[in-house]
């Protein structure tokens, strides 16, 4: 499936290098949290790379045969720091995605009616809006100098949903079972 309009071939372009960029990030990240003492947070990280490539993966899907190059501005934290500053820039980074950037994009494509964009948008939307809060828990937790405490976390290979501690029968945003989750 082609995208036919190039204002929503330009934001899937641009969602994508975004989410490449954020799921290369967090494996930066990781490192830095299990070096400090936090393998939970480290943990985290890595199972919320992994949904970001679930979300560049479905952009790039979308954008489909289109070949052509493309311009990726990117508006996240680059850099290394301390575990909490990390933290703060994903959480900088998932919030520009919720509040701003993916509202716009979602309401460009239903306006040009590209069914599959529609579909990819609202899907890394609702998991951004996840992402934002866990890691807003994992920094409380860096702050005081704990780990964040969790035993594992499933992300959903069609979506990204996120969640902690054990995968819901049904994914609640694209409806995927239980068996299709990845546990980290």
């Amino acid at each position: 499936m082609a995208v036919k309009n190039a204002m929503t071939s330009e934001f899937l372009h641009s969602a994508y290098g975004g989410e490449s960029m954020a799921h290369m990030r967090y494996l930066t990240w990781a490192t830095m949290a299990e070096k400090e003492g936090f393998p939970n947070i480290a943990k985290l990280f890595i199972a919320i790379a992994y949904a970001e490539q679930v979300h560049a993966n479905n952009h790039f899907n979308v954008i489909a045969g289109e070949t052509q190059g493309a311009t990726v501005t990117a508006g996240a934290e680059f850099g290394t720091g301390k575990t909490v500053d990390n933290l703060q820039g994903a959480i900088d980074g998932e919030l520009h995605e919720v509040e701003q950037m993916y509202p716009v994009y979602l309401n460009t494509a239903q306006f040009q009616e590209e069914k599959g964009a529609e579909r990819s948008f609202h899907y890394a939307l609702e998991a951004e809006k996840i992402h934002a809060d866990l890691f807003k828990k994992a920094q409380d937790c860096a702050r005081e100098g704990k780990d964040i405490e969790l035993t594992n976390v499933y992300i959903c290979p069609i979506c990204g949903h996120t969640i902690l501690d054990g995968a819901p029968d049904k994914c609640p945003v694209c409806g995927v079972k239980k068996e299709m989750y990845k546990e980290f």
